[in-house]
C-alpha cells in the first residue's frame, strides 16, 4: 500500500520515516518529495508497505501524531489520476526564479 504522509518537519529524513514506519511492519519504499530547484523537503512524501493490514495500522498510528515537532497527516495515497482539481490547477505556466 502507499502512504501519503505530510506536514512534515522540514528536518525529517526518509531514514526517520523508514523508522517510524518499520515498527509496523515491512517498509518497501520511502520518498520525501523535494523542491527541483533549491532540493528542500516540500514537507510530504510516500511510504511503501506491501502488507495492506501493517500499512492500516501504521496509519492509525501515526496520523495526527507529532513527529519532529509537527503533527503529521497519514493516510492511504491516492493516484494522481484520481485526485480532485481543475483545469486551473497546473498554474500559470510561469516559471518563478
Amino acid at each position: 500500500m502507499n502512504i501519503y504522509v505530510g506536514n512534515l518537519s522540514y528536518e525529517v529524513n526518509e531514514k526517520d520515516l523508514q523508522k517510524a514506519f518499520s515498527e509496523f511492519g515491512e517498509v518497501l519504499s520511502v520518498k520525501i518529495i523535494k523542491d527541483q530547484y533549491d532540493g528542500r523537503s516540500k514537507g510530504f512524501g510516500f511510504v511503501e508497505m506491501p502488507d495492506k493490514r501493517e500499512a492500516e495500522a501504521a496509519i492509525e498510528g501515526l496520523n495526527s501524531k507529532e513527529f519532529k515537532g509537527r503533527s503529521i497527516r497519514v493516510n492511504q495515497a491516492k493516484p494522481r489520476s484520481n485526485r480532485s482539481g481543475g483545469p486551473g490547477r497546473q498554474g500559470s505556466g510561469r516559471r518563478r526564479y
